[in-house]
């Protein structure tokens, strides 16, 4: 009998002995002798991780644009939970800021395209909403002075206050947040200056030409706000001096409901107004890009957009982050506006210098 072999599965056709074939593993990896699990998968994951970091510059790019596009077009845009919309425009010069946080992020991403775009994007955007105002748009001349002021009801040193508001030289003087017991100090500090001039409750307006029609504007249950015509050259001049409630930020959001009702009393007193030469004077506790003051700056023209050198912020006085303190015009033109050094207040005092033509007849 002879005995018969079979062959070796794992011979080689030259009889060697062939390798094993590898195995899969439990994830579809194949696993022989020469490969363990995570010899070359270490590498993989820490390319994909690279990717996915460097992926994060898209967000960034997202963040850029999202933006460009709140600071271009925030008057059209809809509004946000708890009046944030007004409070998110008050502030929104400061949007540059957001811009060194953004390119900063994409460096660290490895992300230059995104960094370019956080660079480029947001500053046309930037540019194309306040360039203008970066601008000195100062000019020489004008017929009346205007200076307004909310000299703050603590105020430690009103006399002080008097002193540096008469060097402004100012034909019309607006005071803001008077008190029982501080009105009749400024009445009589400012007397010899001004022989003309009318205050009721916290508001005030001092002149040097004659006044009629003075009398207190309720937009609140006390006075804060005030309306007089000024006997100028080339005609009247009818002047608002108002004072609008203060806004908070607190858990329900930007708290500026009780201005906004004031701003809109105020609103219908300006646009009933007889007189064509108008101005509003005061302490509007809002920025002229925030959209609950658009009822007021679509009638009238801020003095410091329109010929003032840079933003004009006015509050905190020690170190102004925001204008709140607005001098508005109708009917006239501003040659200059500018801020005050300041006083013993918490706010700036604003200034304009203004052509006066003709008042012509409707």
């Amino acid at each position: 009998m002879t005995a018969t072999t079979r062959p070796d599965p794992t011979a080689a056709p030259d009889g060697t002995a062939a390798r094993p074939l590898p195995s899969p593993a439990g994830d579809g990896t194949a696993v022989g002798p020469d490969h363990t699990p995570g010899a070359s998968d270490g590498a993989a994951d820490t390319v994909s991780r690279r990717r996915w970091w460097r992926r994060r510059g898209a967000a960034i790019t997202g963040c850029s644009v999202l933006l460009a596009v709140s600071v271009a077009g925030h008057g059209i845009l809809p509004g946000l939970p708890g009046r944030l919309s007004s409070l998110a425009e008050t502030l929104l010069p400061w949007s540059a800021l957001a811009v060194p946080v953004l390119v900063a992020a994409a460096l660290l991403r490895r992300a230059p395209v995104a960094a370019a775009v956080a660079v480029v994007v947001p500053a046309v955007a930037w540019l194309a909403a306040f360039g203008g105002a970066l601008t000195d748009k100062t000019s020489p001349g004008g017929d009346l002075t205007l200076v307004s002021h909310n000299v703050n009801q603590a105020n430690p040193d009103p006399e002080g206050t008097v002193r540096s508001l008469l060097a402004a030289g100012a034909d019309v003087l607006a005071l803001e947040e008077l008190s029982p017991a501080t009105a009749p100090a400024y009445e009589q500090a400012l007397a010899e200056a001004y022989p003309y001039h009318f205050y009721q409750g916290t508001v005030g307006l001092w002149s040097v030409h004659p006044l009629s029609d003075a009398r207190a504007v309720p937009i609140m249950p006390w006075t804060r706000a005030m309306r007089a015509t000024v006997d100028a050259p080339g005609g009247p001049l009818a002047i608002y001096v108002a004072h609008l409630p203060s806004v908070r930020v607190g858990p329900a959001g930007f708290t500026a409901g009780a201005r906004d009702e004031a701003m809109g009393l105020l609103v219908a007193e300006v646009r009933d107004e007889p007189v064509r030469r108008v101005v509003v004077l005061g302490d509007l506790n809002g920025s002229t890009d925030d959209r609950a003051l658009r009822p007021l700056t679509d009638r009238l023209v801020s003095a410091q957009a329109e010929a003032g050198a840079g933003f004009g912020f006015t509050w905190p006085a020690r170190l102004p982050v925001v204008r709140i303190d607005q001098i508005l015009l109708g009917g006239v033109r501003a040659a200059s506006a500018w801020t005050l050094p300041a006083t013993a207040s918490d706010h700036l005092p604003v200034a304009a210098r203004i052509h006066l033509s003709p008042d012509l007849a409707p």
